[in-house]
């Protein structure tokens, strides 16, 4: 599956946030004291551990919007896997723009990263099943789009992106309309015919009555291998079959045996660790000057507001 990058406009908000908190009311005391205005450097983004890349196009915002002369060369992409001392990207140019934007950069590369790694950990654990990795709304408040981007970057697919563009219904909306049978159908009186419908279900009776429903999906809740695998067969085709629940790489193969269609895990989003990756100096010219190629290559950053091609 091809990786598709955000549309600059996407990520601009977020990382022009992220910086104006860090340069605060002075800007960056320590580099403008120690380091000359005419200075350069070239430095490289290097994996200190084994994982999956993503978030260049946010690290490589970062860099550009302190100072647009910084030019970015990308060696390993989003969606690539890396071992520790691998080689990232290549950033060059003037040396106080490199060390303010820094710590942002990083910040978004690494969290990133670590959500991508940890949704490959998962996609690797149901190798062999038709069963696909998913992620759900658990995300940081602001950070949705990267991070579910990270999840597609990692082999992963995505839930719905907020409340607006499907209906779920949980245990608490059944409890307020007063069973599964009487949600679905006034969620189905109540929004267009393109909305997919899906209900989340906790037992085999609520899931027999959501299929007498013919309702769009059902999400299998903390239900055993063995539950999932009878769900499954009453589904029969006639429902997506998403099994969500405590899923950790030790158990999401025997659950994705059971036939479900998706897995989906909160905590690819709200919990993944950061994957460590580093900022290292380089003596000039070490690069072979590949930094003439910025990241993405036909991608273009202005110093305020970053168009979409």
């Amino acid at each position: 599956m091809t990786l598709s990058s955000l549309p600059l406009l996407m990520i601009e908000a977020p990382v022009r946030a992220a910086l104006l908190e860090d340069l605060g009311r002075a800007g960056d005391l320590t580099t403008d004291a120690i380091v000359p205005s005419g200075a350069r450097a070239e430095t490289a983004l290097v994996a200190r551990q084994t994982g999956v890349v993503a978030g260049l196009d946010a690290a490589s915002l970062a860099f550009r919007l302190v100072d647009p002369a910084i030019e970015i060369a990308v060696e390993r992409p989003d969606g690539t896997r890396v071992a520790p001392g691998d080689r990232i990207a290549v950033i060059a140019g003037p040396t106080r723009g490199m060390l303010t934007a820094e710590r942002v950069a990083l910040n978004f590369l690494g969290h990133l990263s670590g959500v991508a790694t940890a949704t490959a950990t998962l996609v690797a654990a149901v190798q062999g099943h038709k069963a696909r990795i998913c992620c759900t709304r658990k995300t940081m408040p602001g950070l949705r789009s990267l991070q579910k981007y990270a999840v597609r970057a990692g082999g992963g697919v995505n839930h719905r992106f907020g409340l607006d563009d499907a209906v779920l219904i949980k245990d608490n909306h059944v409890a307020a309309a007063g069973g599964v049978a009487a949600s679905i159908r006034a969620a189905r009186a109540g929004v267009g015919h393109l909305v997919k419908i899906e209900v989340e279900v906790d037992s085999l009776d609520q899931l027999d009555e959501a299929l007498s429903e013919r309702v769009d999906a059902v999400l299998l809740d903390n239900m055993g291998p063995e539950m999932l695998a009878e769900a499954v067969r009453r589904i029969a085709g006639r429902a997506i079959a998403e099994a969500s629940g405590r899923i950790t790489p030790a158990t999401a193969g025997a659950i994705a045996a059971s036939g479900v269609d998706l897995i989906s895990a909160g905590w690819l989003t709200h919990s993944a660790s950061v994957l460590d990756i580093g900022l290292d100096w380089q003596p000039l010219g070490r690069a072979d000057r590949a930094c003439s190629t910025r990241q993405p290559a036909d991608r273009e950053f202005s110093p305020g507001f970053p168009g979409d091609r």
